[in-house]
């Protein structure tokens, strides 16, 4: 029996009040019968995400994990045969991942395949296909923002979503990208294996960019398709950008991946930056203690990371 073109993998943590409007979203996917599964991996959740699952969504299937293993550690569990090459060679060509937080348009998948359908019969290494993300919210005048057409990188090495926050009806992206977004993209099943895979010790934050710019190491480009769009309550699902867990995750994270990727220059800028901010946050008190001690407890746990040689990817 032949493997569905497209594994989407939906990673959840205590989402039970997230996942109906996203699964809802992959299974009304107009691509032809059979062409797409939806795999969610359940983080250990405690909130009757199992039972929601089991009563709703019988045809969708689920992996649960022992314990907690972050964004990171979900989609590398998710994806983890497609890695190992163990399935019988019924695997999927494509992986689709979508946020629990988020919903995909209709044809948002159909339109990534056909993107990287494209590209291939061009003779392009194409081995991701980023959606436009778009924020729930609305700007003063009623606008949809962008949340992100695909990462790019600041001069530091740090990552940032392109379009943040612009007008969608004045958003102009180029086709090409840094990195695609973790959040609503198509990866490329055979580019993945290359490239390595999630690395599962991130956790969460900056597995996307670091992923991406392995890819692009092993000759893999990225593109952007402007009509895939997907709908996002931004970090609906990890507490938002002033928590110690995204800090922390986010602190640590975005120096392990610059030193992986670029050393040298750009790794001391961007430690110097990082360890300037927190610094200037100290002294100012203008931030919750917790997250300042989440950025210097980030800034100790690169330091061992350094010491311990630079721990390469893992992803399982």
């Amino acid at each position: 029996m032949s493997a569905p073109r497209v594994r989407a993998v939906v990673v959840t943590w205590n989402g039970a009040h997230l996942l109906p409007e996203c699964l809802d979203s992959l299974l009304a996917q107009d691509l032809p019968p059979g062409q797409l599964e939806v795999l969610v991996v359940d983080n250990a959740s405690a909130d009757g995400t199992a039972a929601l699952l089991a009563d709703r969504y019988p045809q969708v299937r689920v992996l649960t994990l022992p314990q907690n293993r972050g964004f990171a550690g979900g989609v590398a569990a998710g994806t983890a045969d497609v890695l190992a090459a163990q399935a019988g060679g019924a695997l999927p060509e494509f992986v689709a991942l979508l946020n629990n937080d988020a919903r995909f348009e209709p044809d948002a998948v159909r339109l990534l395949v056909a993107a990287a359908d494209a590209a291939e019969a061009a003779g392009e290494r194409v081995g991701a296909v980023t959606a436009t993300v778009l924020l729930a919210e609305r700007d003063d005048d009623g606008r949809v923002l962008v949340n992100s057409t695909g990462n790019i990188l600041t001069a530091s090495g740090a990552a940032a979503d392109r379009d943040y926050r612009v007008p969608l009806d004045e958003a102009r992206p180029t086709r090409e990208v840094f990195g695609f977004n973790g959040g609503a993209a198509l990866l490329r099943t055979s580019a993945l294996r290359e490239a390595g895979g999630f690395d599962a010790s991130l956790f969460l934050y900056y597995e996307d960019t670091d992923l991406s710019w392995s890819m692009r190491e092993h000759g893999w480009t990225i593109i952007h398709e402007h009509a895939a769009r997907a709908h996002h309550r931004h970090m609906a699902s990890t507490g938002g950008g002033a928590s110690p867990v995204f800090r922390y995750y986010n602190t640590r994270n975005s120096l392990i991946v610059v030193t992986r990727h670029a050393g040298g220059v750009r790794a001391l800028h961007s430690l110097a930056r990082q360890s300037a901010g927190a610094l200037t946050r100290l002294v100012r008190r203008d931030e919750a203690q917790a997250v300042n001690r989440a950025r210097w407890r980030a800034l100790g746990a690169y330091l061992v990371w350094l010491s311990h040689g630079r721990r390469p990817r893992s992803p399982q």
